[in-house]
């Protein structure tokens, strides 16, 4: 898909104005001339310039260019569905995570996802399980970041 610069512009602008008005009520740190929205300011900040050169860029080279242009492979059902796999997979995860836990809802999500993507589903569920596992080694164990338990609550160690 091909949008206007605009579009991403307005997006980008958008984004940044709204980091900066939410960093004004952030904190300041003892001992320090700037507080924790410093940070984040200087980003929201370059969000809302960089917004507004594309917004203007946007509007300066419109001159009888198609604002959208949806690529070719939004025609082909296999791609739409595998997109539409993925997107609701990240929903899915984001609604259930706590609720079910890493550990039973990553390998199932993550099933679907390879599925769509064409991977059959023997091979597409034993990598899923294997690749979760990793993950969570990765993440619990290594860099000791808690993933959701869920159900598996009373198993946690």
């Amino acid at each position: 898909m091909k949008l206007n610069d605009a579009f991403f512009g307005a997006f980008l602008a958008a984004l940044g104005g709204f980091v900066l008005w939410k960093v004004q009520g952030f904190p300041a740190i003892p001992g320090q001339q700037y507080g924790a929205g410093a940070f984040p300011g200087l980003i929201a900040a370059g969000l809302l310039a960089v917004g507004t050169l594309m917004v203007l860029s946007g509007l300066r080279r419109r001159d009888g260019a198609v604002w959208v242009r949806l690529a070719e492979w939004t025609g082909s059902a296999r791609h739409v569905r595998a997109l539409t796999v993925i997107v609701l997979g990240v929903v899915a995860y984001i609604l259930w995570a706590d609720a079910l836990g890493f550990l039973l809802l990553a390998p199932l999500v993550l099933a679907a996802w390879l599925w769509a993507l064409g991977l059959r589903p023997l091979p597409a569920a034993a990598l899923a399980i294997v690749a979760s596992l990793v993950i969570w080694f990765a993440f619990y164990k290594l860099l000791r970041v808690p993933l959701p338990w869920g159900v598996l609550k009373s198993f946690a160690f």
